[in-house]
């Protein structure tokens, strides 16, 4: 708790010796809504007179010494014999190591302890499996429900915060791209790099960690980040890189290991093209294949050929490739280090392919928004966290999720005009390079030609404070949803992308809303499906039908996402 309170000081621009006053707050707030368990209390001190030893076990920001004032605040001294925090050990219980601790500092065997508790998974069933006696005592339904009706009342208090904010969203539309940049994504993305940071500064509290900047996205977030921490001068001590990185140099590594989540990646970006084609794209050339690699890509089919004789020469590219990109990892990181990519998101496909290439190292991902929209394997989640939405749908109560609808927004948003990464080299000065030319901090601006993110730096570079984030994030955040599932004509000039590299090797491009092609009405709807931002292809295609289909298309994701809860 007291990390917490020291960053939460940072932000506001507060100074560091407010901590103990800030903790004292805290406590006295909680000796105000808990209450005493007389019966408990009873029980205990009964067992202690009969020279049985009770200690307290909490998964909890508070140390034990600040959870023994508290304990003594209702019951008086004595009630225990000693407190083991999470917070003072850096163990928990519901992953068990806490438990062990207890043991071993208590020097007794499990089989003669037992543990009471009102979380079943932390309480009972984890200690359990250690060997404890464990008796799970769940909360009253009368607790229960208070907590959930105490829980509903902020939730619903929030969300009329919230909708209240909307009322001083300016109504009118913005068509300059750096205004909409500083007054919609200035507060946006402010509050993002504040989130890196508090994620960043308490892995670096723990151990040797280094933030990898994804290229192409993460360099336009590292520029952001770094103007953020600068202007509020808040403490980094977190080793920062850029990172020659895109899925298809990832997937390289995951052919070499011949893990199946390549396959997964492969079957679904090349879909209808040919063995060939993969081969093209991954080996970064052309090479003279036979005819069994003409035929469509089929991922049962696609590590037999690459153990041919045209498929070994094909690997050795492939290979070359990685060896390239392992020697620009070391460049920048400490192998076996903490490596934290940071990028844009959504599935994190990096991320999965590094972990099944590189599986001796130790790898996760920050990103600004996690979802599941490839359907596939979720089991990377566990260590891809979406800083700013983690949903695998939009959803109408959260006016965050709205960039799901239009995700190439936030990709254009942060990626600097290089090209993806494709071929790595060995630079005049012996270090690995792209093609994409120098990417080191500072090398490229990325702000150029890119006036919605000129803008949002414009607005951190005027922040006396994070306070005023906080302030503005909600208001930005509904502005945002509006125009992206509501545009305005205004909103298609600013928000419009143009066209989008499809990525992964090759040089296509495709327009994020793509031109009309006939008059026919039913064609034209036809089409919307196919369209990247929809809702920028109807309001440009159909200005009288626009309120009607908006609206069509609006409660069709609203019944797709309660399907999926549904059938969850």
């Amino acid at each position: 708790m007291t990390d917490i309170v020291q960053r939460q000081l940072s932000i506001l621009g507060l100074p560091l010796d407010l901590v103990d006053e800030r903790m004292a707050i805290e406590l006295e707030i909680e000796r105000k809504v808990l209450f005493a368990n007389g019966v408990l209390a009873m029980r205990l001190r009964r067992y202690r007179s009969m020279g049985i030893r009770v200690v307290a076990v909490s998964d909890t920001g508070l140390s034990g010494v600040q959870v023994q004032s508290l304990i003594d605040h209702f019951h008086g001294p004595g009630l225990l014999d000693c407190i083991y925090s999470s917070a003072d050990e850096k163990l928990t219980k519901r992953h068990g190591a806490l438990f062990a601790e207890v043991l071993k500092r208590e020097g007794v065997a499990a089989n003669r302890s037992i543990h009471i508790g009102d979380d079943f998974e932390a309480d009972k069933r984890v200690p359990e499996q250690m060997g404890w006696n464990a008796v799970h005592i769940p909360k009253s339904s009368r607790a229960r429900l208070v907590a959930k009706a105490d829980g509903a009342v902020t939730e619903v208090s929030r969300w009329t915060k919230k909708r209240l904010a909307t009322n001083s969203v300016p109504p009118g539309a913005v068509n300059d791209a750096f205004v909409f940049g500083h007054d919609v994504f200035g507060p946006i993305v402010a509050e993002f790099c504040l989130r890196i940071w508090l994620y960043c500064e308490q892995a670096s509290a723990s151990s040797d960690a280094t933030v990898l900047f994804c290229a192409r996205g993460g360099i336009g977030i590292r520029h952001a980040y770094e103007r953020l921490i600068d202007r509020l001068s808040l403490p980094c001590s977190t080793k920062r890189e850029n990172l020659l990185v895109s899925r298809l140099v990832a997937a390289r590594s995951a052919v070499i290991t011949r893990d199946n989540a390549v396959l997964d990646e492969l079957s679904r970006e090349f879909s209808g093209d040919t063995f060939a084609d993969v081969a093209r794209a991954l080996a970064s050339r052309e090479h003279d294949l036979p005819d069994t690699w003409r035929g469509d890509f089929a991922r049962e089919r696609f590590f037999e050929l690459l153990d041919t004789e045209p498929g070994k020469r094909v690997v050795g590219d492939i290979s070359f490739q990685n060896d390239l990109f392992k020697q620009h990892l070391s460049d920048i990181s400490a192998l076996g280090s903490r490596m934290i990519l940071c990028d844009t998101g959504l599935y994190g496909s990096t991320q999965r392919l590094l972990a099944a290439g590189f599986p001796d190292q130790r790898f996760e991902t920050i990103q600004f928004a996690r979802s599941n929209y490839k359907k596939l394997s979720v089991q990377h989640f566990s260590r891809v966290a979406g800083l700013v939405v983690e949903q695998d749908s939009y959803n109408l109560l959260q006016p965050r999720s709205s960039v799901l609808r239009y995700w190439q927004l936030v990709e254009s948003l942060f990626e600097p005009r290089t090209a993806s990464v494709r071929q790595l080299h060995v630079g005049f000065d012996g270090r690995v390079a792209g093609n994409g030319g120098d990417i080191r901090y500072g090398a490229i601006d990325p702000t150029a030609g890119n006036p919605l993110l000129a803008g949002a730096i414009d607005y951190i570079d005027r922040l006396a404070d994070g306070t005023s984030i906080f302030s503005d994030v909600d208001r930005a955040w509904f502005r945002l949803r509006r125009s992206i599932t509501n545009p305005s004509p205004a909103d298609m000039g600013v928000l419009g992308v143009g066209p989008r590299s499809i990525d992964f090797g090759r040089p296509e491009t495709k327009d994020v809303v793509a031109g009309a092609t006939t008059s026919s009405v039913g064609e034209k709807i036809a089409r919307i499906k196919s369209q990247m931002w929809r809702e920028g292809a109807i309001a440009r295609d159909f200005p009288r039908l626009r309120p009607a289909l908006l609206g069509a298309l609006e409660m069709t994701h609203i019944m797709r996402g309660l399907n999926e809860r549904f059938l969850r």
